[in-house]
């Protein structure tokens, strides 16, 4: 008998040997199988996430990614309840020999290191707060906890808050892990959310619809530093309990870099601190370092992307070189710029030369002028844009008389300019820079309606079968407005040059000649100032 019983006291133990190597190995392949879906797929969503903020498609999986967290939730708890049990049997039959090491104790606290793992690497932003942010002004975010649904979090919603900290703040919270109790660096308001499951879509989420930046409280400057290259960032925070109050979990999320601006003047400098970060953040870093340098092949990929983003259309070769030989202040023309090294200072610090304004603030004029009011005939490719203006003269010079161009100006910002071949002497023009402003009064494609000395669109396109399709219609019986009065149409006109025709005017007579001189290229009154932009016709 007590042979057989022995016998199996040492089947009993060896099938608790066996069980606990098990539990070991699978909490050994759930441990890789986190770090994949945290560390790789997890990371890559958020790097994404971040690289859409300059303009990358982004096409999201956090869907699957939260029915992978979901699926190891759920396999990670059953583990857990496992190993608890085997250690409640150990206890009770107490047939562990002298001498063997009980494993089970350290596998509990590995599992329940994994679960915690999991849970607050999963809460996450799914939409970001805007990377450019201005005091006063009504902003949104959301938040999501991918395996609340999983884990029953939902049964008690938590609430979410949210505070801004800076880039110091985010250090130390990242060094220390634990939220810290400092204080928070500006007041935002409705700044509390409750987290809500949606049924049909397994989502515990809060959408902050209605948050607003009263106040900054900014670090001090050192050397050439603005408010716009300083960074901050929106921390969530909140707290759970699960497993009936068993585990008690504080959460908490930063977003990724933001600017504080309180005047839309600053907004280039912000877009340039923001673009850098977006662009050349590395994984795993200080919060929120960027490389000085970084090759000029990558500085282009960035504004390639942002550029495409805001106006429909890729930026050529040709127009990167050209982006670069003004970047690095160079008339190197043809030069392979791919890993020659670019400062932040030469991107958005330093001023062109005879310039008042940075390489930076040159191209986001250009990209906002284009997306706002040449879109259209950007993407149709109408637009030559970045082309230096002897080279312009160049083109030009081998075409037929009426031959024009279209290009961004080098000494306005955010101008347009028409280059055309013209005169006795076949002598290149150059007109005044249309900018923003003169677009709102007429659009690109009827100015160069206007103007009859301009025949084709470099190198030899009817313009007419270049523009038509923008041109405003036209009809000659104009109907009065609802306060009686019959409305203005302005047309471009170049002193000295003839160009107003009755195709272009309908029934209307030809403007008399007046003594007001126009005050900017802005200002329309009458041709005889000499503007260069528009008259009024009546």
């Amino acid at each position: 008998l007590d042979l057989q019983l022995n016998q199996k006291v040492q089947s009993i133990v060896q099938l608790q040997l066996n069980l606990n190597e098990k539990l070991k190995k699978k909490v050994e392949n759930l441990a890789t199988l986190q770090s994949k879906i945290l560390d790789e797929e997890l990371i890559r969503w958020k790097r994404e996430q971040q690289l859409a903020g300059n303009g990358t498609k982004f096409i999201s999986n956090l869907d699957n990614i939260q029915e992978w967290c979901e699926s190891l939730a759920e396999i990670i708890w059953i583990t857990r309840q496992h190993i608890k049990e085997g250690e409640r049997l150990k206890q009770k039959l107490a047939l562990t020999p002298q001498g063997m090491t009980d494993i089970l104790p350290n596998l509990g606290i590995q599992i329940t290191q994994l679960l915690s793992s999991l849970v607050t690497s999963t809460f996450i932003i799914e939409k970001q707060p805007p990377q450019v942010m201005k005091t006063n002004t009504r902003f949104t975010s959301t938040v999501r906890l991918l395996v609340g649904g999983k884990l029953n979090v939902h049964m008690n919603p938590p609430q979410v808050k949210v505070t801004i900290n800076s880039e110091a703040q985010a250090n130390a919270l990242l060094k220390n892990d634990k939220v810290g109790k400092g204080e928070a660096s500006g007041e935002i308001l409705n700044n509390t959310g409750i987290m809500e499951y949606h049924q049909a879509t397994r989502q515990l989420s809060v959408s902050f619809r209605n948050m607003q930046l009263k106040k900054i409280k900014r670090a001090e400057k050192k050397g050439t530093e603005s408010v716009m290259d300083e960074k901050f960032s929106l921390l969530f925070t909140s707290q759970f309990s699960i497993g009936g109050g068993e585990l008690v979990f504080q959460v908490w999320t930063l977003s990724l870099p933001v600017v504080v601006i309180v005047h839309g003047n600053q907004e280039p400098h912000a877009w340039a601190t923001v673009t850098w970060d977006n662009a050349f953040a590395e994984a795993g870093r200080v919060p929120f370092a960027v490389p000085d340098k970084v090759p000029w092949g990558q500085v282009a990929e960035a504004l390639n992307m942002k550029f495409h983003h805001a106006t429909g259309r890729h930026l050529t070769e040709e127009n990167l070189k050209f982006l670069a030989e003004k970047a690095f202040r160079t008339q190197q023309i043809g030069g392979d710029f791919t890993q020659l090294p670019l400062s932040w200072s030469q991107f958005c610090k330093e001023p062109l030369p005879e310039r008042a304004f940075t390489f930076w603030e040159w191209f986001y004029a250009v990209m906002k002028l284009t997306r706002e009011h040449l879109k259209g005939p950007w993407v149709d490719g109408l637009i030559m844009g970045f082309v230096r203006k002897r080279h312009a003269e160049e083109m030009l010079s081998a075409c037929a008389t009426g031959t024009f161009l279209l290009r961004f100006s080098d000494s306005e910002l955010g101008g347009v300019t028409i280059a055309w071949l013209g005169g006795e002497t076949s002598e290149v023009f150059m007109l005044q820079p249309f900018t923003n402003k003169d677009f709102t009064i007429r659009s690109l494609a009827d100015r160069i309606s206007d103007l009859h000395h301009l025949v084709y669109l470099y190198p030899d396109r009817c313009k007419t079968q270049a523009f038509s399709k923008y041109y405003t219609p036209f009809t000659e019986n104009q109907a009065t407005t609802h306060n009686g009065y019959v409305k203005p149409v302005l047309v471009t006109h170049i002193p000295g040059m003839s160009n107003l025709s009755p195709s272009s005017l309908g029934s209307y007579p030809a403007t008399p000649q007046t003594m007001f001189q126009p005050q900017s290229p802005d200002t329309v009154t009458s041709e005889a100032g000499g503007s260069y932009h528009s008259v009024l016709e009546l």
